[in-house]
């Protein structure tokens, strides 16, 4: 099992940045994969962006160019670097783990304000 803390939502303006990072209780470094997902209100939770265990990465075409996944294996912590923030990127973000089985985290809020 792992569990999955995210933090550094927040309310920001159009065309802000926020970087939300999440902690994972292990190391990393054999997941399969880790994700940041987002689920706005009334809507299904979508795939933001994803990153695997050997750094390959995969983005959602509305947020190319402006939002990017890394990893810190050592610090067992997974990011989400968004700029150009726009008033649709609003959701709650969720950070994800795929061991064979998923994880979720308990989500953070990113609003943005036009």
């Amino acid at each position: 099992q792992v569990q999955l803390v995210e933090s550094g939502g927040g309310l920001v303006q159009a065309g802000g940045s926020l970087r939300l990072s999440c902690a994972a209780s292990r190391n990393i470094f054999s997941i399969n994969s880790m994700g940041w997902y987002r689920q706005a209100p009334g809507k299904q939770r979508d795939l933001v962006a994803r990153i695997s265990r050997i750094g390959r990465t995969n983005y959602a075409e509305s947020v190319k160019g402006r939002f990017t996944i890394s990893r810190d294996n050592p610090k067992n912590t997974v990011y989400l670097q968004m700029n150009s923030l726009k008033p649709e990127d609003t959701a709650v973000y969720y950070c994800n783990a795929d061991d064979g089985v998923y994880y979720w985290g308990q989500g953070t809020q990113v609003t943005v304000s036009s």
